[in-house]
């Protein structure tokens, strides 16, 4: 499954698949890319933990420890696991792939024009991550939404979903299948859930350097947009559909919303992962997820890293589309008084009681 990680916000296509052949690598290779990780760590987020994590390598290298790994899945998932059991972060990754990396700037983003379209056109496939969109039973809305793709790419189809979603009563917003992507696209899609008076979503603490490469911490903040196109969803229920895959900007969604009291969370907590940061190559085949940023809640002043977001409501993952419809068919029933809608509202949830019944 394709997963979009912020670098702050790279899209998937940057990421190699995880179904690919394998590799053959020379030891010498293997302490080319081990001593170019190293010299990377620099711009991690944590510089005490960057510390440990290259003291680490270090001493493993001179031991010789990485001399009989030949192959380049073995190497990637080796010093995934090491690293990451240091700094406990998930979002600190080494990768492998079979095809050569494209050529990226200092932003992450491709060099060659191919390569942007390449991955322009991957995110179109992917209808930007917006996989399912409908009305359910009760005139309750539903979104199945697997990336927050950069606004400038996924904007029109953003805006487009929440106009189509906008008469609906309730809306269920699914996560379950969403890995994350740009915090800018959850502050566009979140807008239309608030009034027209600035929400602080979210900030991202970043780790950067000076013109003396002296190394600094720049706060940037998230904000509910001063304007969207179209009806806002006001004055109506939203749930927010979680699993263990839910990751990254996808956990910020839940989280801003779950503090702001905006959603309810239904399902299981989050994968948890809280850092953003940036894809970096160590050579044509390997590449390492450095998180150089913190998100740092407005409201509870922390984040959700290594925890995940809890959910209001804890079912299976595969339970919480049906847990959410149920409860939010049950509310509207309390205030309904149209005896038309009554009567569907009634029928769906005698659908769902008689399949449960059934079981």
């Amino acid at each position: 499954m394709s997963v979009f990680i912020p670098l702050e916000e790279l899209c998937s296509q940057s990421l190699p698949d995880s179904d690919q052949p394998d590799l053959s690598i020379d030891p010498n290779v293997g302490v080319q890319i081990i001593e170019t990780l190293i010299s990377l760590l620099d711009k991690y987020i944590f510089p005490q933990v960057a510390k440990k994590i290259a003291s680490h390598l270090l001493t493993q290298l001179q031991n010789g420890n990485y001399a009989d790994i030949t192959s380049a899945m073995k190497l990637a998932e080796v010093l995934t696991q090491q690293i990451q059991t240091i700094s406990d972060d998930k979002h600190l990754q080494v990768f492998y792939s079979y095809k050569p990396l494209p050529s990226l700037n200092e932003l992450g983003k491709p060099t060659a024009p191919k390569e942007q379209e390449r991955e322009h056109r991957y995110a179109r496939w992917q209808n930007f991550g917006f996989y399912k969109v409908e009305r359910l039973a009760g005139n309750i809305g539903y979104l199945d939404l697997r990336g927050f793709v950069p606004p400038e790419l996924a904007g029109d189809t953003a805006i487009a979903t929440m106009n189509f979603l906008s008469n609906t009563e309730a809306l269920i917003i699914d996560l379950r299948h969403n890995g994350g992507g740009s915090p800018r696209s959850v502050a566009l899609i979140s807008t239309y859930l608030f009034d027209d008076q600035p929400v602080h979503l979210n900030n991202l603490h970043w780790r950067e350097q000076d013109a003396n490469g002296a190394y600094y911490e720049r706060v940037q903040q998230y904000w509910t947009l001063p304007y969207v196109p179209g009806k806002r969803y006001l004055d109506k229920e939203v749930y927010v559909l979680t699993s263990s895959f839910t990751f990254s900007a996808a956990e910020e969604f839940a989280n801003n919303l779950k503090q702001l009291k905006r959603a309810t969370i239904v399902g299981e907590t989050t994968g948890g992962g809280a850092n953003p940061g940036q894809f970096q190559p160590l050579d044509e085949h390997f590449g390492v997820f450095i998180p150089t940023g913190r998100a740092v809640n407005p409201v509870t002043q922390t984040n959700w890293e290594g925890t995940g977001v809890e959910p209001d409501v804890k079912v299976p993952a595969e339970q919480a589309q049906k847990t959410a419809h149920l409860e939010a068919l049950k509310g509207l029933l309390t205030k309904t008084t149209e005896p038309e809608f009554i009567d569907e509202l009634k029928q769906a949830i005698a659908t769902y009681d008689h399949t449960t019944a059934k079981k």
